[in-house]
């Protein structure tokens, strides 16, 4: 076979026509520029629609949870409002209720007898086993018998007294 052109063709052929059974590096270029892009807008829009949460994350937010369902949300409906409101949400500082209450329930553990960070029943189960194991080695002595006789029953803490009746301020009209 001879590699002469037809006499129809044109003498002049651009460089990405090729030859027939040879390779074409310009659909290989392109079909790479298409995957690249793909690849690339995919994860510009996963950066930008987690934007919200890591927003929260980074700042330590208390409502990071909410921030993170609302994106999930957000992209599995694909209703922008949840978005929007993770996005509001992530910079919206709320105030941190758990401190203060968990340092009034220490106050409150202190003033009733019991040590902070345990809870009435597990103060009241320890001082129940306390009371069982010393009934356990005070079985075997007379002296044991006549203590547990003695011993007054707990009393549970009362609410401290917060002025004197003569302390009083007196009324001025």
């Amino acid at each position: 076979m001879s590699d002469s052109l037809h006499p129809a063709a044109s003498h002049y052929l651009p460089s990405f026509i090729t030859a027939p059974g040879e390779s074409d590096w310009l659909m290989s270029v392109t079909g790479l520029i298409l995957l690249l892009s793909v690849v690339g807008f995919g994860i510009l829009f996963l950066r930008l629609h987690t934007l919200p949460e890591r927003v929260a994350h980074k700042s330590h937010k208390v409502q990071f949870e909410i921030v993170a369902i609302l994106g999930l949300l957000a992209l599995f409906t694909h209703m922008h409002i949840f978005w929007v409101a993770g996005l509001l949400l992530a910079f919206v500082d709320l105030p941190d209720f758990g401190g203060a209450i968990g340092r009034i329930a220490g106050s409150v553990e202190k003033i009733a007898g019991i040590k902070p960070g345990k809870g009435a029943d597990e103060a009241m189960a320890e001082a129940e086993n306390a009371k069982h194991a010393n009934e356990a080695t005070d079985e075997h002595s007379e002296a044991g018998a006549q203590a547990r006789k003695s011993e007054p029953s707990p009393v549970p803490p009362t609410k401290p007294r917060t002025a004197f009746p003569e302390q009083k301020e007196k009324v001025r009209a």
